[in-house]
């Protein structure tokens, strides 16, 4: 099930301010990249595609009214997002309140038994039960799963923190990403991402790759795991470039400082982003670290003939030709 209509309204769960709505086009495009993910575990020809506006859009104020009586405020503000929002005096719009209510009802058209999701998501899966018992049906069993720690290894992964690991990103990436994993997360990576022990007397880097390679192979192929560690070698341990490195023509860049380059090439997402880069030393041209946001990497001398190789961080990379 795809929540097309509480994605207008934005989850408030976890969040100290109010999300804006999203619009139907962005609703749209979410859709189809939840469903690329989840054919990635699931067999399409078993699984059967619903929206929730498919039934919250009959809802007449009559039954929407029904549906607020079977909650009170102060329940709500048990949950502690809402809490912490209304003790620091931070608005709290009524719409807000109607999310695990909504949610909830989709348990009540689906006539759910089962509800997986994070203990984040424990409020709402439970709202869920109290409607079913209320319209006499059995409530839902809910299973309840540990949130996972992204990159950083202290926030929740998500995409908008920059420190997830997209399950429909090229072998290379998914593979690079999680050899750069904290050591510390490598117990938790293997309790709830594999069915393999953590042996905790394994050499970190040993463990990562084993990791990376079971998870790629997963969400790729075995073979695709197999060149993404031969790349990775390559790239880290040989100080190469990857296999599959962009290549863009060098006159598209003539004149540019370095950090409106880096931009432009997508290596970096903002001009801030690519001075900042730049000056904590995390870019490369052919190899040197280059120190200067201003320094123009293809001049017009030059543009015709020079390949250049430019890298930022440990994964980015394009050569200019």
């Amino acid at each position: 099930m795809i929540g097309d209509f509480t994605a207008a309204i934005g989850d408030p769960t976890g969040k100290s301010e109010t999300r804006k709505p999203l619009s139907r086009a962005q609703i749209e495009q979410n859709s189809a990249t939840y469903q690329a993910q989840i054919f990635k575990i699931l067999a399409k020809s078993k699984t059967k595609i619903v929206y929730n506006s498919q039934w919250i859009n009959k809802l007449t104020p009559t039954d929407l009214v029904k549906l607020l009586s079977q909650i009170t405020v102060a329940q709500t503000l048990e949950r502690e997002d809402f809490k912490k929002r209304y003790t620091a005096g931070q608005s709290i719009a009524l719409h807000e309140f109607m999310y695990p209510l909504l949610q909830g009802y989709d348990s009540v058209a689906l006539q759910a038994d089962i509800e997986l999701g994070g203990t984040d998501q424990k409020f709402n899966m439970l709202v869920g039960r109290d409607l079913q018992a209320n319209a006499g049906q059995e409530p839902q069993n809910i299973i309840i799963m540990p949130i996972l720690e992204g990159l950083d290894g202290v926030n929740k992964m998500s995409k908008s923190l920059g420190n997830h690991i997209g399950i429909t990103e090229p072998p290379n990436e998914m593979f690079g990403k999680l050899m750069s994993l904290p050591d510390s997360l490598m117990p938790r990576y293997y309790q709830l991402l594999t069915d393999l022990a953590f042996d905790p007397g394994e050499h970190p880097r040993a463990a990562k790759e084993k990791l990376a390679r079971y998870i790629t192979a997963r969400y790729h192929s075995a073979a695709a795991a197999e060149a993404a560690a031969e790349n990775f070698k390559n790239v880290f341990a040989k100080n190469g470039a990857p296999d599959d490195i962009a290549v863009l023509p060098a006159k598209n860049f003539l004149g540019l400082p370095l950090a409106k380059l880096l931009t432009a090439a997508g290596l970096s997402a903002s001009n801030g982003e690519a001075k900042r880069d730049i000056q904590a030393g995390a870019v490369k041209i052919n190899g040197e670290k280059v120190s200067d946001p201003q320094v123009i990497a293809v001049a017009a001398k030059t543009s015709g003939q020079t390949e250049l190789i430019i890298q930022v961080g440990k994964r980015k990379f394009v050569k200019l030709q």
